[in-house]
């Protein structure tokens, strides 16, 4: 089997977390049961099936969608080949199986299983949003994959494909249930008496400031439909509209930034949060620095979030431009790196699943776009202040930063006009979460960002999907092996 050695790190850091693990031999069968204890209680599978996902979201898939992003610039190893848009099916292996299916996937189908004989219904319900939150992930990052047959162990080991289109959307007459009602089912189950509800063990809303843990996941799943309604936007307009408009009306979704899906690692080392580790512990933290790109963005802005985010050693940012070769890095020791804000003080993250500022940028869209209800500006404006906010500003700061910027908070123009001011303001905040800005900037053409350096990939253009694993090509007679990183995923149709 082929590992690249400097993946090895991935699967080190998130084994410390993960209950369940296959034999290298089936690295990548994404429908093999790992073999467990026969009774895992839902206690220990949620914190496993969580960091799973924050695993998925913040460790290899996003250093790579935050460089071909222009966030970060890749200085060695894998990053400063996808710096030139370079990436292949010997990538993400590791992800695919640790990471999303078995790892929190297979996770969440055993929560499911365990909480259905226990009527555990809070577990039920987590474990159905959650469910959706990841294979969205997945399905946003590779198109069509494994949805309707996956995690079905020794009964199907070669699951069908199947389309991103139905995975969103259902497929009744081929027994696909859309994301969206997995959502909803999730939902319905948190409205339900459940014989036991999560404590300390869900590491997201289950700490002491969160006085009611299940009401917040209830706003955490509408929150995730607002989410999954814009990403299809642009192909599905009316269903898009339909699910943000009943989420509204609802009125039961994140709104302040205490309420935020975030989910939080440990401050010691072998339990910190990937970024940390990558970038401040393991032997590949020089592998990353971030771009002169987006530091000049937020200069250009006059951003007071630019200290927040991201580290000055010196007396100014060190950073260099994506794709750059042949020239002498800086110290290393001077790097302008992610800040405390993405990796925590200690390592302890949070990792930002589903942020109020997200929400706030996503309804300023819908209602430019779609004609949802609410008012534009005063939801873009909301969205800024959340960010700022969240990035350590105080009121006064915020305050004094709209009054000098009236041009930045003030949306103008065409709808295209205020769409890239939506999209260029959400990519700002959605710092450290590069699946969310590769997201945005594959179904709206926004930031507006200029071709990298040198830049390689299939045909020298930004990659819009990551390719299939090799070794699920290999295995599974269902995988295309021709689906490059330059072929368009369904909502993509910018």
């Amino acid at each position: 089997m082929k590992f690249k050695i400097f993946n090895k790190i991935k699967a080190i850091g998130l084994s410390s977390i993960i209950l369940i693990s296959t034999s290298c031999s089936d690295f990548l069968d994404v429908n093999e049961t790992p073999n467990n204890p026969t009774a895992v209680p839902p206690s220990a599978l949620l914190p496993t099936a969580l960091s799973g996902s924050a695993f998925a979201n913040s460790n290899e898939l996003n250093r790579f969608a935050s460089t071909i992003m222009s966030v970060t610039y890749g200085a060695a190893n894998d990053p400063a080949a996808w710096d030139i848009y370079n990436t292949d099916g010997a990538d993400f292996g590791n992800q695919w199986r640790f990471e999303i299916y078995n790892g929190a996937l297979i996770n969440y189908e055993r929560l499911l299983e365990t909480s259905e004989d226990l009527n555990a219904n809070s577990y039920k319900g987590i474990a159905k949003i959650m469910k959706a939150y990841t294979f969205a992930l997945t399905t946003d990052s590779w198109g069509d994959v494994p949805y309707s047959e996956a995690l079905q162990g020794d009964a199907n080991p070669q699951p069908r494909i199947d389309s991103q289109k139905d995975i969103y959307l259902g497929n009744p007459s081929s027994n696909i249930q859309s994301l969206f009602d997995l959502v909803k089912e999730g939902l319905s189950d948190l409205d339900k008496e459940s014989s036991v509800d999560p404590g300390v063990d869900d590491i997201a809303y289950g700490f002491p400031q969160y006085s009611d843990k299940i009401a917040n996941w209830k706003r955490a799943g509408n929150s995730l439909l607002l989410k999954l309604a814009i990403q299809i936007s642009r192909v599905e307009p009316e269903k898009a509209r339909q699910i943000i408009t009943e989420v509204i009306q609802g009125n039961n979704y994140i709104v302040n930034n205490s309420q935020d899906l975030t989910i939080k690692f440990g401050g010691q080392v072998g339990s910190q949060a990937p970024t940390h580790t990558y970038t401040n512990v393991s032997s590949f933290r020089n592998d990353l620095m971030i771009s002169t790109r987006f530091v000049n963005l937020l200069k250009g802005l006059n951003d007071p979030r630019l200290p927040k985010f991201v580290t000055k050693p010196g007396t100014d940012y060190v950073t260099v431009d994506n794709g750059a070769r042949g020239l002498t890095l800086p110290a290393t020791a001077t790097w302008s790196r992610f800040s405390s804000y993405v990796t925590g003080v200690n390592g302890e993250g949070p990792v930002r699943l589903l942020a109020n500022f997200q929400r706030a940028f996503i309804l300023a869209e819908a209602a430019v776009r779609l004609g949802t209800p609410g008012d534009p500006q005063a939801l873009y404006t909301e969205g800024i202040r959340a960010s700022m906010s969240s990035a350590g500003l105080t009121e006064s700061e915020i305050d004094g930063y709209f009054a000098a910027n009236p041009q930045v908070v003030t949306l103008s123009g065409t709808t295209e006009d205020r769409i890239r001011q939506i999209i260029t303001q959400k990519y700002i905040a959605q710092y450290g979460n590069g699946l969310e800005q590769w997201n945005d900037w594959r179904r709206t053409g926004y930031p507006v960002l200029a071709q990298h350096q040198n830049a390689v990939g299939v045909d020298g253009t930004r990659p819009v999907r990551t390719p299939y694993i090799n070794e699920e090509i290999s295995r599974n007679p269902n995988f295309p092996d021709n689906v490059y990183s330059n072929v368009k995923v369904w909502w993509d149709i910018d």
